[in-house]
């Protein structure tokens, strides 16, 4: 490497708990100056989290280890949106923080298309990541065809996209952008941290079973998400309920980690289907999750329309199997059918139903899907995120990066 290290800006809505140990990381590395730019501040306390339907405060740091700046806005109080809030001094710190490069989480929010024209006008390289992929949304005509028009644009002023996996590379391809402009940069967590926290979960299960009620020999079925519609825990009560029903269960329970709108009729519905064996924990921190991560026998994402789904990541790493739908992006990556566990069809309860009976009724089998869960996730790290940024910057600055 010669010459200095390539100043890069980073836009994104807030501090986020799985980009965190990521940012510091980056700026560790010596060929990357890195500053980030946030439009709010709200994660950084405690605040109501309209997904959960309640106040949440995140357990972990998410801004130690890393250079960045709350940008000022004109409505700094509203709750984080689309549109809002509306920061302001966008092209000012591109025009004037002597940046190489930026890079922004996203397109479709009018302070990252701010940053996006700036940084072009002024001549540096822009590069853009995203969780978009062909099933990830499903908009109004109108709006399909002002994000199609929006993206024609993207395309001519970004120098990169650093795609997060299969089904969102196939996205931007599908949009025209050329194969030279498109970087893998996988969406990955903190292996090693989930790696720990589970090792250290291990000798407290018997406790935690105990606490809910759990036997020693009871298989156990674990959901985690917001309770919001399309997460579809419904779908996933329903098949317990058929599989519990059965005989074909081996008395196995269902643990619901979450809280949301969904949470009154989704205890409903458990109340009508064997409510006994479905435990409702409520919302769990990051230091709190990964001893459920340990407590499974098997994890279901049953959601629609998920762009990614970095908890897949998170489970990953306890070595189980896992049941994902054909809506859920990171299954592409990271569920091998019948390989660690099964990918199926969104909102099919027979294949739901057909899938936890298959892992619940071989555990011989089911060992064996796990230990290829941790094969998998080896490879989908931060490891391999640096070095595709530095893969895309590399490109442009090619004796400045090592």
């Amino acid at each position: 490497m010669t010459g200095k290290p390539i100043r890069l800006a980073y836009f994104v809505t807030h501090p986020i708990q799985y980009q965190a140990p990521l940012l510091r990381m980056i700026a560790a590395e010596p060929s990357i100056n890195l500053k980030v730019f946030f439009a709010a501040d709200y994660s950084l306390t405690r605040h109501f989290d309209p997904g959960f339907g309640r106040e949440i405060e995140w357990d972990v740091d998410l801004t130690d280890g890393y250079d960045y700046e709350i940008l000022p806005a004109l409505n700094p109080e509203t709750p984080l949106s689309a549109l809002h809030p509306i920061s302001y001094g966008i092209f000012w710190r591109i025009l004037t923080g002597g940046f190489d490069a930026i890079w922004c989480h996203s397109y479709a929010r009018p302070s990252h298309m701010m940053a996006i024209l700036a940084a072009s006008l002024s001549g540096k390289k822009v590069f853009l990541r995203d969780e978009d992929n062909l099933y990830s949304s499903d908009p109004p005509p109108a709006r399909a065809f002002v994000k199609k028009c929006l993206l024609q644009i993207v395309k001519r002023l970004v120098h990169g996209v650093l795609t997060i996996g299969k089904m969102n590379r196939e996205f931007y391809a599908s949009h025209g952008f050329p194969d030279r402009k498109l970087f893998s940069m996988p969406y990955a967590v903190d292996n090693d941290w989930f790696k720990t926290r589970i090792a250290e979960a291990m000798p407290r299960q018997g406790t935690l079973r105990r606490e809910l009620g759990i036997a020693p020999d009871q298989p156990v079925i674990l959901f985690a998400a917001k309770f919001q519609p399309r997460k579809r825990g419904d779908d996933l009560i329903r098949a317990f309920h058929r599989i519990a029903t059965d005989g074909t269960s081996k008395n196995a329970c269902l643990v619901m980690v979450g809280d949301g709108e969904m949470d009154d009729a989704w205890r409903g519905l458990a109340g009508e289907a064997l409510g006994k064996r479905i435990h409702f924990v409520g919302f769990k921190g990051m230091l709190e999750l990964p001893a459920y991560f340990d407590l499974c026998d098997v994890f279901v994402i049953p959601s629609a329309l998920e762009p990614w789904g970095l908890v897949l990541n998170e489970v990953l790493n306890a070595g189980k199997p896992i049941i994902a739908t054909d809506q859920v992006g990171s299954a592409y990556d990271l569920v091998e059918h019948g390989k660690n566990g099964f990918m199926l069809e969104t909102g099919n309860i027979d294949q739901l139903s057909n899938a936890l009976r298959k892992i619940i009724a071989d555990p011989v089998a089911a060992q064996k899907m796990g230990t290829h869960s941790l094969e998998l996730i080896r490879d989908w790290s931060f490891t391999q995120d640096i070095e595709g940024l530095k893969s895309a910057l590399r490109s442009y600055f090619p004796e400045r990066v090592s």
